[in-house]
């Protein structure tokens, strides 16, 4: 920024897409909100202020004048993970008073984010608001959890961790211990279809997540193929070291129980995860598993994951 002669600093920049974008300001090396925006969102430790350019992309997130679905946020008890847990569900309109069920996604976060991540960075319930209108998407039901096994709840949501919990509540370890998985399939899909109105088969349930939890769809499909019929990969290869044979026999069990859609989205800059996810697509080349692939502009950002997840909430339970 450079002082302008009214002693304000200034930049300028753009023209900008139409979405929602997000800044901070660093003063003097300090990073900080917008004084003068009172508008943020959080994803996990991430708090920032939000910008929005009007628009057809941001359209599909705005908050329009139609039925809205209803949040529900609660606890469940997980004995996988030995504690109670916070997750956040949605229910599409009219749920409350219909008598029908639905199917169910189940929606997971990123490194770093929590169980709030997928309604205040990813506008969630406004796209799902808007694409049922329209026609465009099935009523369904999404499900978004913690996925960092250590902790039960988004910060402030739980009591103050332990400086142990803190130290082993981030990085590689949390993402792939397994045990966020197991508590998935174990703990979570059975109280989703104790305590909501759901159609409990694979073809009336999906998962879908994003960078971590696009790691997490792929481990729980892998190992549990046939449990979900509509997946969806956002920003996920392959890790390093991979056992390929044990790899190549999972995804021919997955291949084998024939899943209705398997969608990949990534952005073409994605330097975090692209060549990894190279990788896998030539693997499920080789072993002829369909797929569809959806590569956009841009990186490892809210900016495709939301557009991602307004294109596969079209797609799935149809």
């Amino acid at each position: 920024m450079v002082k302008n002669d009214t002693g304000l600093f200034e930049a300028k920049s753009g023209p900008l897409a139409s979405d929602m974008y997000v800044y901070t300001y660093i003063a003097d090396g300090i990073s900080m909100l917008d004084p003068n925006n009172k508008i943020v969102v959080r994803d996990g430790s991430y708090i920032e202020s939000r910008l929005v350019i009007p628009g057809e992309t941001f359209d599909l997130y705005d908050v329009k004048d139609v039925p809205h679905g209803r949040l529900n946020t609660l606890w469940y008890p997980s004995p996988i993970l030995g504690m109670d847990r916070r997750m956040i569900v949605y229910t599409p309109p009219g749920y409350e008073t219909s008598g029908e069920s639905y199917p169910v996604l189940y929606l997971l976060h990123g490194g770093g984010g929590d169980e709030e991540a997928w309604t205040s960075r990813g506008r969630t319930n406004y796209i799902m608001d808007n694409l049922i209108e329209s026609g465009k998407a099935e009523p369904m039901i999404v499900v978004m959890t913690n996925g960092i096994p250590s902790v039960p709840a988004a910060p402030g949501e739980r009591p103050v961790p332990s400086v142990k919990e803190q130290t082993n509540t981030r990085g590689l370890s949390a993402m792939i211990s397994g045990k966020f998985e197991e508590s998935l399939i174990k703990d979570i899909v059975p109280f989703i279809e104790k305590n909501f109105r759901v159609i409990p088969d694979a073809d009336h349930r999906g998962i879908a997540g994003l960078s971590m939890g696009g790691y997490h769809t792929l481990n729980i499909t892998f190992r549990n193929p046939g449990k979900f019929n509509y997946i969806g990969v956002m920003s996920m290869g392959l890790f390093r070291n991979v056992d390929k044979t044990e790899l190549t026999e999972q995804i021919r069990a997955l291949k084998d129980s024939n899943p209705r859609l398997y969608y990949i989205g990534c952005g073409k800059y994605d330097t975090l995860v692209y060549q990894g996810l190279t990788e896998l697509l030539a693997l499920y080349d080789e072993l002829g598993f369909k797929y569809m692939y959806h590569e956009t502009d841009g990186g490892h950002s809210w900016n495709n994951w939301r557009l991602y997840l307004s294109e596969i909430a079209t797609l799935f339970f149809k």
